[in-house]
């Protein structure tokens, strides 16, 4: 499991498109799995998950990415999984780690 957790500044919709866009272009074999968004007051939260195929590691990894917002306040939360090919403890983890990657450059360059 890799993991990366920012707080950000920024509108919502443009970050949230941003970092959709960074995953999305970040490899030839991800896709879109699903997502969800939601409202709670004046606090937004979208939840995208996402797949691709780890050559490296010869194996799938999924990431799941949340955006909380208040305002211009933001919040992500982006984990991976998947991607170990032993059966008790975690070994070949490269694959989640280069998946988490093209979404730390989005995270930098905002």
């Amino acid at each position: 499991m890799a993991k990366l957790e920012r707080a950000l500044t920024g509108d919502f919709d443009d970050v949230l498109i941003r970092l959709q866009t960074g995953v999305l272009e970040g490899s030839m074999s991800v896709s879109y799995e699903d997502g969800t968004d939601f409202d709670l007051g004046d606090v937004r939260c979208a939840v995208r998950v996402y797949e691709r195929y780890s050559f490296t590691g010869g194996n799938r990894v999924s990431l799941n990415v949340t955006l909380v917002g208040k305002g211009r306040d933001l919040y992500l939360s982006a984990i991976t999984s998947g991607g170990s090919q032993a059966m008790f403890f975690k070994m070949n983890t490269w694959g989640e780690e280069s998946f988490l990657d093209a979404l730390q450059e989005v995270v930098d360059s905002l």
